[in-house]
C-alpha cells in the first residue's frame, strides 16, 4: 500500500492542456476567417484587383479629369500616343478617360442591383422558409414566375416603356436576378428554423420578427454574402449587356457601352474594345474569386484543415 502511493507521488502530472486557439497558432493553423482568406492566394489575388479597380473609379477622375466624352484628337490613334494612353475611338475620344470614368457608373449600378437584389430575394425567401405551408407555397410559385421569364426580353421592354436611367436599369436587373437569392434564403431558413435554439426562443415568447432579424438571419448571413459577390459580378455582366445592346443611358460612360458603340471598328481599333472588355472581365473576376474566399473561410469544416 505504501509502495503505491509512493509510486503516485512520483508520476509526473500531466502537463495542462492547451486552449484549442493557442494549440492551432502554434500548429500554423489558422484559427479565424480572415486567416483562412489570407491563406487563399486567388481570393488575396482577387481582392487586390477589386480594391484597385475601386480605387481607379473613385481616384481616377480627380487625377486624370478628362471627359470621355470629348474628342482629343485624330480618331483611332493606337495605344502610347500623346494625349490618349489607351489610344481614342472613332469620335477621338480618349480610351483611358472612358475607362476610368465609365468603371464609376458600371460598379455602381451593378452594386446597387445586388442590394436590391439581397433585399426582394432575402425578404420574399425569409418569409416562405419560416412560415413554411401555403405561405410558402405562393411564394415559390410567384418566384418560378420571374425565373421562366426571358431576362434580356423583359429588360427590353421594361427599358422602352420607363426609360433606360440608372436607377430603371438597376431596378429591372434586380427582377430578373432576385429568384436565385430567395431560393437560397429559402433553404437557409427552412434549415435553421429547427434548430434547438430557435425553438426555445420561441419558448421563451420571442416574437417571429425578432427571431427572424436577431436570431436566424445572422446565422445565414455568410451564405448569403457569398450569393451577394456573385450577384454584384452577374450584375456588372448584365449592365454591360443592356449597354451593349444601347438599352442603357446614352448620356451616361459604361464600359458596355464602349464596347458596343466599337464593334464595327473591332477589325480597324482593337484597342476600343479590347480595354474595356479587359476591364469588365478582371472586374467579374475578381468579385468572383473575392466570393470563393469567403466561402472557404466561413466554413466551420475548412477551419480544421491544415
Amino acid at each position: 500500500m505504501t509502495q503505491s502511493a509512493s509510486t503516485q507521488a512520483t508520476l509526473p502530472l500531466p502537463p495542462n492542456p492547451e486552449p484549442p486557439q493557442e494549440k492551432a497558432l502554434e500548429t500554423g493553423k489558422p484559427t479565424t476567417a480572415w486567416a483562412l482568406f489570407r491563406r487563399n492566394r486567388a481570393a488575396m489575388f482577387g481582392l487586390i484587383v477589386l480594391t484597385f479597380i475601386v480605387l481607379m473609379t473613385l481616384v481616377g477622375p480627380f487625377v486624370y479629369p478628362q471627359d470621355p466624352f470629348e474628342s482629343v484628337g485624330a480618331r483611332f490613334q493606337p495605344p502610347g500616343s500623346p494625349g490618349a494612353p489607351l489610344g481614342t475611338d472613332y469620335l477621338g475620344r480618349d480610351g483611358l478617360a472612358g475607362i476610368i470614368h465609365g468603371g464609376m457608373t458600371t460598379l455602381l449600378v451593378g452594386l446597387f442591383a445586388a442590394v436590391m437584389t439581397l433585399l426582394i430575394g432575402v425578404g420574399i425567401g425569409a418569409v416562405a422558409g419560416y412560415v413554411g405551408g401555403r405561405v410558402d407555397s405562393a411564394l415559390m410559385s410567384f418566384t418560378e414566375l420571374f425565373q421562366v421569364i426571358p431576362a434580356t426580353l423583359f429588360a427590353m421592354v421594361v427599358l422602352t416603356l420607363y426609360g433606360s436611367s440608372n436607377v430603371v436599369v438597376a431596378i429591372v436587373m434586380a427582377c430578373v436576378l432576385w429568384t436565385g437569392t430567395a431560393r437560397l434564403a429559402r433553404s437557409e431558413f427552412l434549415r435553421l428554423k429547427n434548430f434547438e435554439f430557435i425553438r426555445a426562443q420561441r419558448s421563451l415568447g420571442a416574437s417571429d420578427l425578432r427571431i427572424i432579424l436577431r436570431t436566424v438571419l445572422p446565422n445565414a448571413l455568410p451564405t448569403l454574402m457569398i450569393n451577394a459577390t456573385m450577384i454584384v459580378g452577374v450584375a456588372i455582366l448584365l449592365q454591360a449587356a443592356l449597354s451593349f445592346l444601347g438599352l442603357a443611358n446614352p448620356n451616361v460612360f459604361t464600359w458596355g457601352m464602349m464596347i458596343g458603340n466599337s464593334r464595327p471598328y473591332l477589325t480597324v481599333a482593337w484597342w476600343t474594345i479590347t480595354f474595356p472588355g479587359l476591364a469588365i472581365f478582371l472586374t467579374v473576376l475578381s468579385v468572383s474569386l473575392v466570393g470563393d474566399g469567403l466561402q472557404d473561410a466561413w466554413n466551420p469544416k475548412l477551419k480544421e484543415r491544415r
